[in-house]
């Protein structure tokens, strides 16, 4: 977990000093994004809350735009993943919104994907997106590898707006 402490740490320190804000929609991943950047000191300054979008009634239930907003979205997918980036940051009014989807394992899940697949997207004043495969079964670090890609993307798409 120290590498993952060290990515939130990181982009926390970032937030913070840029005076932004963040909001996540995680599903595969679990819950750790947010664990890794609550794991701050100070992290209230800048997270304004995180939601595990598990099923498809937490969809609609926790995001704002509710279900009708993925209809003719493909599951699992970028684009699927920025829907969620983008309803976080809308339902708490952030500066950035993340978005995972995928399949943690070990097997895969029922849209066709292999279990290692994960697709993740931050939307802000920078939009970028990602698909992770780790080729593997392995549950645990496939969630870590997830939540560590989050991180990353999410560091770089700040880094590409200017300091207020």
């Amino acid at each position: 977990m120290n590498e993952l402490t060290s990515l939130g740490q990181a982009v926390g320190e970032l937030l913070k000093a840029r005076k932004q804000t963040l909001a996540v929609a995680e599903s595969s991943a679990g819950g750790l994004i947010s664990a890794c950047l609550l794991a701050v000191p100070g992290a209230s300054s800048y997270f304004r809350g995180g939601v595990v979008t598990y099923t498809r009634e937490s969809r609609e239930a926790l995001l704002s735009g509710g279900l009708a907003q993925f209809a003719d979205v493909p599951p699992s997918s970028e684009a699927f993943a920025r829907v969620l980036a983008r309803s976080a940051r809308q339902t708490l009014n952030t500066t950035w919104g993340i978005g995972e989807t995928g399949a943690a394992g070990p097997t895969g899940n029922r849209y066709g994907y292999d279990a290692g697949h994960a697709c993740i997207a931050i939307a802000g004043p920078v939009e970028l997106s990602v698909t992770i495969e780790t080729r593997s079964g392995n549950r645990e670090l496939n969630m870590w590898a997830f939540a560590a890609a989050a991180l990353e993307l999410l560091e770089k798409a700040v880094k590409q707006t200017p300091a207020a």
